[in-house]
């Protein structure tokens, strides 16, 4: 399958090399290519430059998100949450209609103000709040945003190392959760989802349900850092 992701970041980067491992042809989306390549610092987390992957990775291509959107059967957005709807909204709608995207992200706000009155302080600073919560989700304004695209929430609840190699805890016996309106999306993104190595696969139902899986994202980040690993996650009923 042709599959675009996306995003150059920590995250997306997994998927890009699962997906190449697994026999996939990727194509990968940014902004700019140019300007991404020609990146050599690392970005706000740490992760260094593109071009490192990229020089390891030399058989995936480098798009503009549109041409990359266009060019993928199925889509998987890591772009970041704070800027997902609006890189989105700029692609023209006939590149996604129709397809499945699977949407990752959280929607972080990482600009705080400069007394927080309540910080989080966390190894790498104040935690970001969240922004929507409880009455809507970010997977649910990027359905709004694309109303010809099915958008199924998927690969949140876990680090995405986690997501593409889950046999590193319990050879893979722990679970994952999807959302979504659309049935035949959300079975494009469980098949993605057991190619991975994924066994246990929990259907949260409709889309509204990303609400809970992003609002998760803090307790994750809480077991985390008590733990001091990643860590997987297994539902008993």
């Amino acid at each position: 399958m042709k599959i675009t992701v996306l995003g150059t970041g920590a995250g997306a980067r997994c998927h890009t090399a699962r997906l190449t491992e697994l026999g996939h042809q990727v194509v990968v989306g940014t902004r700019d290519p140019q300007a991404t390549l020609a990146r050599t610092e690392p970005d706000m987390m740490g992760t260094p430059p593109y071009q490192d992957f990229h020089a390891a990775h030399p058989g995936i291509e480098l798009r503009t998100f549109a041409e990359a959107a266009d060019d993928g059967d199925l889509v998987i957005n890591g772009i970041d949450g704070a800027n997902a709807v609006q890189a989105l909204s700029a692609i023209p709608r006939a590149a996604l209609a129709g397809k499945t995207l699977v949407d990752y992200a959280v929607p972080y706000v990482y600009q705080q103000p400069d007394q927080v009155e309540r910080p989080w302080p966390t190894p790498w600073g104040v935690m970001p709040r969240l922004e929507p919560v409880d009455t809507d989700s970010l997977a649910e304004q990027i359905q709004r945003a694309l109303p010809d695209t099915k958008v199924v929430k998927a690969f949140v609840t876990q680090e995405q190392e986690t997501v593409t190699h889950p046999k590193e805890f319990a050879d893979g016996d722990h679970t994952t959760l999807l959302a979504g309106d659309h049935t035949d999306a959300k079975n494009a993104a469980g098949e993605l989802l057991r190619a991975y190595g994924w066994r246990d696969i929990v259907d949260l139902g409709p889309l509204a349900a990303a609400r809970g899986m992003e609002m998760y994202a803090h307790l994750h980040t809480a077991i985390g850092l008590a733990l001091g690993t990643r860590f997987g996650v297994k539902i008993i009923r």
